[in-house]
């Protein structure tokens, strides 16, 4: 789909023309808006959202925000729609810094992303359909069989920080999972069963795990709880997934470890604003100035390699054995920056302070009491009631990824089952004093460049009333938690194949009838 960008344009509303910027700052153009507004030339803050898209040539204020967040995909959609012609270029590292940032690149080189799209270019031939913008930078768009998600950085030249290309059932040829069987427990809404096969069909899943759960006190708090398992746990040995089936929850484990740290807080054993230093022992932050609420919050600049991203292997090891005695943290302290690695310290902080591994404490001070008798942080990759995580091989059939876990427990090692994790995010506010449950939803500093803001542990979402993680890695598969502050409200979607912002759509499904 494409769209020319008028220049010279009049409107009712105004009688001034501009240019749309290459890469125009959406935010920039909100705040315009909102000054003219204020400034009494227009009567409503739609008439002069209205003028500035009209000014810029574009016929309303959706359009203007479906040209500006979705201008780099359109970039990537026509840059590699001929890739598989003899007389395309391929584009240099240097072009692909261009358009995606340097942190995006450190997880996903400039080659891969390359090969990545290259592969598709008959697909990207098709129409490209924006399905929905969530928020200003973030985009979700259809191009024949494949699902482009992306999310742009807030200021120019508003490079994609996040870019997710995955195939939906049209590409998939595998027919083995043409027939789903279904296993329910508990009194399943009809219509968590309609999205659940809607899902299943639409994004070429192996297997789909959805539940949901309402507060009530610790060990009873599962007693409303849901959940639907649609497909299957393993193709190869057509073993039907079961709602009772184990995925990691990646980084939903940090809201486990957060709430481990605010029950020690609570005990008077730690003390959310002193130095983390004072805790530690096996390691040491080399800013000895960095707090425990920073950790928990994501604002205390402790981001350095080689874990600021999941490491994974065969089994669990020790921090002091990944990062060396004595960790850095380049990054600068107060603001947003999102930091696993900060949850491997808090891991590490719980163990010093308990005397026990953090395993165990988290399983005493939150799993248990919580009754999430499904749950728990193994060694390896389980050998009884775990699921098999999957990708699509290039002719659309699934194969099987390798038993990888994540190798720091308290950053992304707690396994669980659908009902287990919906019943944490119903109930986990009853371990704590209020106060302090409360203070856990509130945001702690101010956001950082990816404009995302935290409580302790909770991602934030000002305007959608919903706190919640997603957590997906090379394990090949993803998990979803989504919780609605001040209700007791949760809801959770776990599948065995790598859709994270797929998965997260379909768990917000799940809550927006009540939302």
């Amino acid at each position: 789909m494409s769209r020319t960008r008028g220049r010279s344009g009049r409107t009712a509303l105004s009688d001034q023309t501009r240019e749309l910027p290459e890469q125009p700052s959406l935010r920039f153009l909100k705040l315009e808006a909102k000054r003219r507004l204020a400034a009494g030339e227009f009567a409503t803050l739609h008439d002069a959202q209205l003028a500035v898209a009209r000014e810029h040539g574009l016929s309303s204020w959706t359009v203007l925000k479906e040209t500006v967040s979705a201008d780099q995909v359109r970039w990537l959609i026509s840059r590699f729609r001929d890739a598989d012609g003899a007389t395309w270029m391929r584009p240099a590292a240097e072009e692909i810094g261009e358009h995606f940032t340097q942190e995006f690149l450190s997880l996903a080189p400039p080659d891969t992303v390359i090969d990545m799209l290259t592969k598709v270019a008959p697909v990207l031939r098709e129409e490209l359909v924006v399905i929905e913008e969530p928020t200003d930078r973030s985009v979700r768009t259809q191009v024949g069989g494949l699902r482009l998600d992306a999310v742009a950085e807030t200021d120019p030249p508003h490079r994609l920080s996040m870019a997710q290309l995955y195939r939906l059932s049209q590409l998939v040829t595998d027919d083995r999972v043409a027939a789903p069987p279904a296993v329910t427990a508990g009194g399943v809404p009809g219509e968590v069963t309609a999205v659940a096969r809607e899902s299943f069909a639409e994004l070429g899943l192996a297997g789909l795990v959805i539940a949901g759960a309402t507060a009530g006190h610790r060990a009873d708090a599962g007693s409303s709880a849901w959940s639907l398992a649609l497909g299957w746990a393993d193709l190869d040995r057509s073993e039907p997934l079961g709602v009772g089936h184990r995925f990691p929850a990646m980084a939903i484990t940090q809201v486990v470890t957060a709430t481990a740290v605010l029950r020690l807080v609570a005990d008077g054993l730690l003390e959310l604003d002193a130095p983390a230093n004072r805790y530690l022992r096996a390691v040491r932050l080399a800013d000895g100035e960095v707090t425990v609420r920073e950790l928990l919050s994501h604002t205390g600049g402790v981001v350095d390699d080689p874990v600021n991203q999941y490491p994974f292997g065969a089994t669990i090891t020790d921090l002091v054995s990944l990062v060396g005695p004595v960790m850095a943290g380049p990054g600068p302290r107060g603001t947003v920056r999102h930091s696993n690695v900060g949850y491997a310290v808090l891991g590490q902080v719980i163990a010093d302070v308990t005397g026990a591994p953090y395993q165990d404490t988290a399983e005493s001070l939150v799993l248990r009491p919580l009754g999430m008798t499904g749950s728990s942080f193994p060694d390896s990759w389980p050998e009884r009631n775990a699921v098999t995580g999957y990708r699509l091989d290039d002719d659309g059939r699934f194969e099987p990824v390798p038993a990888q876990v994540c190798v720091i427990p308290a950053m992304g090692g707690l396994w669980t089952t659908a009902t287990d994790l919906a019943r944490f995010g119903a109930a986990w506010g009853s371990l704590l004093p209020a106060d302090l449950a409360a203070e856990a939803l509130r945001p702690q500093g101010p956001p950082g460049d990816s404009g995302l803001r935290f409580g302790f542990g909770w991602p934030l979402y000002p305007g959608r009333n919903l706190s919640g993680l997603v957590g997906g890695g090379p394990p090949g598969t993803v998990a979803s938690l989504l919780v609605v502050p001040g209700t007791g409200r949760a809801s959770v979607a776990m599948t065995n194949r790598l859709v994270p912002t797929a998965i997260e759509q379909v768990n917000a499904r799940l809550l927006r009838p009540d939302a």
